[in-house]
């Protein structure tokens, strides 16, 4: 199993989730965070003068999935949050020793694969 952690820009969170779905992948955790990268925020113009916004507002999607279907899933984030400019954000890939489920104490590849 693996765990994808997606950070994208929060306009595109709706086309994101509409393509996971139509992949079958359903089960995700949305967080609304702040951050920076290469795109080192934004300067505005304002009355005094030049204003510098050094974290821009993302989302973070967290995904638990079956090994097979990590490279979909990259793929179709990739393919729905890309706008072609910096900003676009990244994904972050890493293993998964276990997971449970809580109501049934489900164990493995079970939790996550329906």
């Amino acid at each position: 199993m693996k765990k994808i952690e997606a950070i994208i820009r929060p306009e595109k969170l709706a086309a994101v989730k509409d393509a996971l779905t139509a992949k079958g992948m359903l089960g995700m955790t949305v967080t609304h965070v702040n951050g920076r990268g290469r795109q080192k925020g934004i300067a505005l113009q304002w009355r005094a003068g030049e204003y510098r916004v050094d974290f821009l507002p993302k989302v973070k999607i967290e995904m638990v999935l079956a090994d097979e279907e990590c490279q979909i899933a990259i793929d179709t984030i990739c393919r729905a949050a890309k706008t072609g400019r910096e900003g676009d954000g990244m994904i972050f890939v890493l293993p998964v020793e276990n997971s449970y489920r809580v109501r049934t104490s489900d164990c493995g590849e079970a939790c996550v694969t329906g």
